[in-house]
Formats: C-alpha cells, sequence, structure tokens
C-alpha cells in the first residue's frame, strides 16, 4: 500500500510544490519545540491526575498509519478504565470513558502527548488525522489520498465539525486539505483549532461517547456504513 500511495502522488504531481514539506516542517519544530517546554508543568500535573485516576500506563499508545501509511505509534493520555467483560472483552467506549476522562478530551488535553510525535517527524501540527490502521483497506483510491501528507493533531476536518460530521464528509475536508495545502492554510487551522478547544465544539459524535467506528464507504462498495 506505501507504494501504491507514492506512485498515486506521483501521477497527480507534487502538491505544494512552491511550498514543500521542509518549510511546514521548520514551522511545526519552530511551534512544538517551544510549546513542549512551555508545558511541561501542564504535562507533569495531568500526568499525575491519569495515574491517580485511571492506573497505569497514563499514556495510551497505538500504532497508526502516517504519510504513504506507514506505521508509527501515537501517543495521548489515557481517557478510559480498562474495564473488560466475563469474556475479557473491552467494555463498549461510553462505559469505560470516566467523567475525568471527558474533562481531558473537552479541553483536548489528551491530545498534548502527540507535540512529541511531531518533533519526532512523525506527525504535523496539522493535517488529517491518523485514524486506525484497519481502517487502510476501507479506503476509496480517493480518500487514500488523505495519506500523501503527515496525519496532524489538528486539521480541516477538525475545525469543520471534528467529531459531529460523517465519516465521508470528514475524508472529503481531509483531501481537500491536501490539495489547497499552504502555509496561510496551516495558521488559519491552527487559530481556528484555538477557537474550537475554547468553544469545545464537536468532541463527540451526537448519541455516541466519542464517535462511531468506520466500517468503509458506501459508494465505493467496500464494507457498510454503520
Amino acid at each position: 500500500m506505501y507504494k501504491e500511495l507514492r506512485a498515486g502522488k506521483r501521477q497527480k504531481g507534487r502538491i505544494g510544490r512552491w511550498l514543500g514539506h521542509t518549510i511546514l516542517r521548520t514551522a511545526d519544530l519552530a511551534i512544538a519545540l517551544p510549546l513542549v517546554l512551555l508545558l511541561l508543568p501542564v504535562y507533569a500535573v495531568v500526568g499525575l491526575l491519569v495515574r491517580m485516576k485511571l492506573g497505569s500506563p497514563v499514556l495510551f499508545k497505538q500504532k497508526r498509519p502516517g504519510r504513504f501509511g506507514r506505521p508509527f505509534h501515537v501517543y495521548k493520555y489515557r481517557t478510559m478504565t480498562d474495564k473488560r467483560d466475563s469474556f475479557g472483552n473491552l467494555l463498549p467506549d461510553e462505559v469505560r470513558l470516566t467523567a475525568f476522562g471527558k474533562g481531558l478530551r473537552k479541553l483536548s488535553l489528551d491530545e498534548i502527548p502527540q507535540l512529541l510525535n511531531v518533533i519526532k517527524g512523525d506527525m504535523s501540527l496539522v493535517g488529517p488525522r491518523p485514524l486506525l490502521m484497519e481502517y487502510m483497506e476501507l479506503y476509496t483510491d480517493e480518500q487514500k489520498r488523505r495519506h500523501w501528507v503527515r496525519p496532524g493533531i489538528t486539521g480541516w476536518a477538525q475545525v469543520n465539525g471534528r467529531n459531529a460530521i460523517s465519516w465521508e464528509d470528514k475524508f472529503k475536508l481531509d483531501v481537500w486539505y491536501v490539495d489547497n495545502r499552504s502555509f496561510r492554510l496551516y495558521v488559519k487551522i491552527l487559530l481556528l483549532t484555538a477557537v474550537k478547544v475554547v468553544r469545545r465544539e464537536g468532541v463527540s459524535q451526537e448519541g455516541q461517547a466519542t464517535t462511531t467506528k468506520y466500517t468503509g464507504s458506501a459508494a465505493s462498495g467496500i464494507g457498510s456504513p454503520s
């Protein structure tokens, strides 16, 4: 799949040739490095609270697809318990998500460890959100183009609805960002993200603790929408 995604990008030509990955990467580091230092007290307090209320491990680590689908481990603060049923299966999100965890999500504090992913180069501050590895085989050819760029902590889909919009709309917004990426749009998304965090908008999908699982696009005939 990595080769397929790379080949598709070559066929479409370089995106944002005049800007390039170097400028956005420099912007990521210029913002993320001082921000991590500034947030060190916040990291310490949130980490301690997670340890006290949810136990160890403090960080949630999961493999996600990065640029061209290459897997990496994304980091977040835990917001859920590990409660399981009698068969050892994890209980639904709405059961495991605590009031404390909801608070972290509303303030987006659970996401701040991803600044380390940005510094490492696995992610950007702005880009399509890194989803589950299992979704990769469910994407249409158009949806796969969201992986032409580094995944982001925030993105065009996040400032236009976040978890409150459908999967189809999220992917359309992700691909639109890939096709229209610029430094000006990068800055605009960061500013809009700050507004969204303050207003606590789109944290969950209506009727869900977080969001429904993606099971494929109806238009592609792959899987079925939930």
